[in-house]
């Protein structure tokens, strides 16, 4: 079965507004990090204390925003969005450091317009990614963990053909499909869930896929997923 990405009808009935980005690489090298800035980080952890500049960090509208999003579905007890993590850490000073050259460009550019990046390979994907609601105890298994978890019911996932790719939505990732040094193939997806930031999310989009272009001659094939345009196969 060919590479895809589907949102089901599940996902509209909470967030009928949301658009998703979805972009992949092909044939890509992820071990030569000379053309990537030294202080690309650094500077995107500077950039992001522009959104979380209100104390306590959940009075920052973009904060708000995951929070009231996360309200609508069951979650496991303190999962926040990916990208309210980074932006605590940035806030806090302990910003997110280098790992590989794909993820921290896809990290710089979340820090710098809020906006929660997953990264996968998309070689490790079986079939095709679905966005959904889950039924509860579908097994996932995260990074840096021994132990599998279950998901809850009515909790929205990125799922494939095999298991749970990533819990609470924009949360946590799976180590199957996790991007290494070694990875060849890939696939982005990068959520807004909010009208009022679709032209911070078309700038995010071409950050991405500028940096990825410019620093390690990555070419990507871009889609956006509605309501209105659900599904895609990938040529």
């Amino acid at each position: 079965m060919g590479h895809g990405f589907k949102v089901d009808s599940s996902f509209w009935e909470l967030f009928g507004d949301t658009e998703i980005a979805v972009l992949t690489a092909y044939d890509i090298n992820n071990q030569d990090d000379s053309k990537v800035p030294a202080d690309l980080l650094n500077k995107a952890n500077e950039k992001a204390l522009q959104w979380v500049s209100q104390d306590p960090i959940s009075d920052n509208p973009v904060i708000q925003d995951w929070r009231q999003a996360f309200r609508k579905f069951k979650t496991k007890k303190g999962a926040r969005c990916a990208v309210e993590n980074l932006l605590k850490r940035a806030k806090q000073g302990k910003g997110v450091g280098k790992i590989n050259p794909v993820v921290d460009i896809y990290n710089s550019v979340s820090l710098e317009w809020a906006f929660p990046i997953g990264g996968e390979d998309l070689d490790q994907i079986k079939g095709k990614v679905e966005l959904t609601v889950s039924a509860g105890g579908e097994k996932f298994f995260p990074i840096g963990e021994d132990e599998y978890e279950d998901t809850l019911p009515g909790e929205v996932i990125y799922r494939d053909d095999q298991a749970v790719l990533s819990r609470c939505m924009a949360w946590r990732d799976s180590a199957r499909v996790e991007v290494t040094a070694a990875t060849k193939n890939l696939i982005f997806y990068m959520e807004n869930i909010n009208p009022e930031r679709h032209a911070d999310h078309q700038q995010a989009i071409q950050l991405l896929q500028k940096r990825l272009h410019d620093y390690l001659d990555i070419d990507t094939n871009l889609y956006i997923l509605t309501k209105e345009h659900s599904t895609v196969d990938f040529q």
